[in-house]
């Protein structure tokens, strides 16, 4: 198991999102509503309501907002019905990327995917055609503050997940897909509610950008997760921090 974060610029998210916080309640509301409507609506019992509920806590999401959206989704309300759908495609640099939308108008999703990836000088492609670079995996995430790395570790491997990287900022615990519900419960009834647990994409191996095709990546990604339809972005690619602490400036 490894004892460090070896993804910290895998994924490029929390800036754009931190500035736009209507955007992202979108998104979770979509996914609150989804998730009641095509499970329990208690987050006991859901898994998948369970985490658009961290989530939304993680967002500082008003409570009466997500019970609406939870009432929404099982039927106290509400028409809408969005459908789950999976983009995949290459970006500039051929950079793999996979992105995840909940729409409810497939057609006009689809277009706006396209169009970003044609504007970046990517292209769209078929299902599973860059899927096999990733692995779907469970991941949970608590703040570093709240053990230390050897810790965690210990715990990690009690809970019976797959593996654990700790870093200053938080400690990200991986698990297979089937695993996650029990992962979490365990290391919850130890450390406490997570920060986050979701199933996620993660690329089995990276591909090195350099900084102009990192500037024209990181506009594409942007650009798909302006989408109120898109809810999560997956990328492969890797940027040293010189590089990413320019851009982000």
């Amino acid at each position: 198991m490894a004892g460090h974060s070896q993804f910290k610029n895998i994924m490029y998210r929390k800036g754009a999102q931190d500035k736009k916080r209507a955007k992202v309640f979108t998104k979770i509301i979509r996914e609150l509503t989804t998730a009641a409507r095509t499970g329990l609506p208690d987050p006991a019992a859901n898994p998948r309501l369970r985490a658009a509920v961290l989530a939304a806590r993680q967002a500082n999401m008003p409570k009466d907002t997500v019970d609406r959206a939870i009432k929404r989704g099982s039927g106290g309300g509400g028409d809408e019905a969005y459908e789950e759908v999976r983009y995949e495609g290459y970006g500039p640099g051929g950079t793999a990327i996979i992105v995840e939308a909940l729409t409810d108008n497939r057609n006009r999703t689809a277009s706006e995917v396209r169009a970003a990836f044609t504007k970046a000088g990517g292209a769209l492609g078929e299902t599973n055609s860059v899927s096999f670079m990733f692995d779907r995996v469970g991941e949970i995430s608590y703040p570093a503050s709240i053990a230390t790395a050897d810790d965690m570790l210990e715990a990690v491997i009690e809970a019976g997940a797959d593996n654990v990287e700790s870093d200053a900022e938080q400690h990200a615990v991986t698990s297979a897909p089937a695993d996650l519900n029990a992962v979490r419960d365990a290391l919850e009834s130890r450390f406490g509610p997570a920060d986050s647990a979701r199933l996620t994409w993660r690329p089995k191996t990276t591909s090195a950008i350099d900084e102009g095709t990192a500037a024209t990546l990181f506009k594409l990604l942007e650009t798909l997760e302006d989408s109120d339809d898109v809810q999560n972005v997956y990328a492969n690619f890797e940027v040293a921090e010189e590089v990413m602490a320019r851009l982000g400036a």
